[in-house]
């Protein structure tokens, strides 16, 4: 099933029934990541969501299609708030900052959840396209349009596609997490924004 279809059927999933409570939708997703950072994916069941959270597990099923969407979700949640893509300067300050903030969440917990939901939904689906089509393709559509402002406005002076541009650039910094590849630290992070998208001086 293409990628695009997969997104539009969650989507249309989370618009049925009643609105969604701003404040109950923050209690379920902050919940869910607490529990799989602080005792680990199996800990972060319906139910134990649902007596965290203080929301019913009816309300939970209502507006999720699936466990692994929700756990994809909590995560996104966090990156938001943990990995803001907004803040002062240009595109290639704004990139640097991320990138090595990106890194240094990968050595705590943010990393070790990251890794997990990402095995759950490839052990639970066969694929990772849940994690892609909930998470990854909203961060990577806003982080391309990043890198192409840079390139518009001339802070960053690589060529080619911004894309294969954030591909070699995030692909590279989560690559090295995985097969635990050296060095992965802030200051590496921001050497690779630097050798890949080749920023203004």
């Amino acid at each position: 099933m293409p990628k695009s279809t997969t997104a539009g059927k969650a989507a249309a999933t989370s618009r049925r029934g009643r609105p969604r409570s701003t404040e109950a939708t923050a209690a379920i997703l902050e919940s869910a990541y607490a529990l799989m950072a602080d005792a680990g994916l199996a800990a972060a069941s319906i139910d134990a969501i649902a007596r965290r959270s203080e929301v019913s597990k009816m309300t939970i099923y209502k507006w999720w299609p699936s466990r692994e969407a929700l756990l994809v979700d909590a995560f996104l949640h966090r990156a938001a708030q943990t990995l803001p893509l907004t803040g002062p300067g240009d595109a290639a300050t704004r990139l640097r900052r991320h990138a090595a903030a990106y890194a240094e969440a990968l050595r705590g917990e943010f990393g070790r959840v990251q890794l997990a939901v990402v095995s759950e939904c490839i052990a639970n689906t066969g694929s990772a396209e849940l994690f892609f089509a909930r998470y990854l393709q909203h961060r990577r559509s806003a982080i391309v349009d990043i890198i192409a402002e840079g390139q518009t406005d001339g802070s960053i002076t690589a060529e080619g596609q911004p894309a294969d541009l954030y591909d070699a650039l995030y692909g590279t910094l989560f690559y090295r997490y995985v097969f635990g590849i050296a060095p992965l630290s802030p200051a590496a992070a921001r050497r690779l924004v630097d050798t890949l998208l080749r920023p203004r001086p």
